[in-house]
């Protein structure tokens, strides 16, 4: 079985979780293979994918071998697999543009990003030498700049991409129109996690509206003490990010709450929490007779490896894409991985429709 070739934009956390996912689940039965979504995608199972090229802007990580830049400062996720064997790919040194938040330079090193003076290499190079046939993004929120950089790099290196951050290149119409017409998948925007805050959240919406439940009123707050959180103390950088959160719940509400009803998004940064994630949310509507109810939710989840077993089902899924020749939006697997896919689905319907296009029933 021949290897699904990846790039890496950014070494983070989220990253840290997939390339240890990749080698936890090396060798295990599917029966045994806790946490996939789907275990076998085609033929491929995880352990099918392979790095051959990393970016970074960190001075810690850039240069390295990419099985020591995952546990470098500031790292800070769950170690579930720390033997991860030398994988004789150098992190290279990236494009900054707007991917530091100008108030990260006022914290510790330990929790922040220290930029490297490192030349910055030549992507469009390095993608092609490297053989990598996807580029997965996993830059900053508010990466505005960089985030449009680099999916022009794929263009370029004539590469997928998979967009796991919320700047929207997968569901604008300008942008997937480039990868459409150069024949190339494109799958985002913004990844859900396995069971995390959205998709929790879009779950309770749909139960309401099955049900008869008019919701009048809901939020969504979340604490985290990774860079993420840290970078999102700049409310600035927030916008498509409270967007794309927000637009995930109202797409499954049987009607649209009006902006002051509803409030999504990150709330604070907790050093102490590191990357564990917490998601206080609350549901209010009215029952059978007008008689108010409510409910009330915490959630506590490691947010990395959460969202590394949706990533792990979007690449084994833009693989078969490339095998069949398809280029463009991939609708179905974007709609069950993304906050902000070029079309919203509820979570059911999207589900069946991924496993109609891994057996070849659906196109996109």
């Amino acid at each position: 079985m021949e290897k699904i070739k990846i790039a890496i934009m950014g070494l983070g956390n989220c990253a840290s979780s997939l390339i240890q996912g990749i080698h936890y689940y090396k060798n295990k039965d599917p029966e045994e293979a806790i946490g996939l979504m789907h275990p076998v995608i085609g033929d491929y199972t995880a352990s099918d994918i392979e790095v051959v090229a990393a970016f970074d802007i960190d001075e810690r990580k850039v240069g390295k071998d990419v099985s020591e830049a995952i546990f470098a400062k500031p790292n800070c996720t769950h170690v579930f697999c720390p033997e991860i064997p030398e994988m004789g790919v150098k992190v290279s040194m990236g494009k900054v543009l707007d991917g530091v938040a100008p108030h990260m330079s006022n914290y510790d090193d330990d929790y922040t990003f220290v930029v490297s003076d490192e030349k910055q290499s030549d992507i469009v190079k390095v993608l092609k030498e490297s053989g990598a046939e996807m580029l997965v993004n996993y830059l900053p929120v508010g990466s505005e700049e960089a985030v449009r950089f680099y999916a022009q790099c794929a263009l370029d290196a004539g590469v997928a991409f998979i967009n796991c951050m919320p700047v929207f290149i997968v569901s604008d119409t300008e942008w997937a129109k480039k990868f459409e017409e150069k024949g190339i998948p494109a799958i985002g925007d913004d990844i859900k996690a396995q069971i995390g805050a959205t998709i929790t959240h879009r779950t309770l919406a749909n139960l309401f509206r099955e049900r008869g439940v008019k919701v009048e009123r809901t939020y969504q707050l979340n604490t985290g003490g990774n860079t993420d959180f840290l970078n999102m103390l700049n409310r600035d950088r927030l916008d498509s990010k409270k967007e794309s959160k927000t637009e995930a719940v109202q797409s499954v509400l049987a009607e649209r709450l009006p902006d002051p009803d509803i409030h999504i998004g990150p709330s604070d940064y907790v050093p102490f929490q590191k990357d564990n994630k917490l998601c206080f949310l609350r549901m209010e509507g009215k029952t059978f007779g007008d008689v108010p109810m409510n409910i009330e939710l915490r959630l506590s989840v490691e947010d990395s490896p959460n969202s590394a077993g949706c990533v792990i089902d979007a690449i084994r899924c833009c693989k078969l894409a490339l095998q069949r020749g398809i280029g463009g939006q991939l609708t179905s697997i974007s709609a069950y991985t993304m906050k902000h896919p070029p079309e919203q689905f509820i979570d059911e319907q999207a589900y069946n429709m991924v496993n109609e296009f891994i057996e070849g029933k659906r196109e996109r």
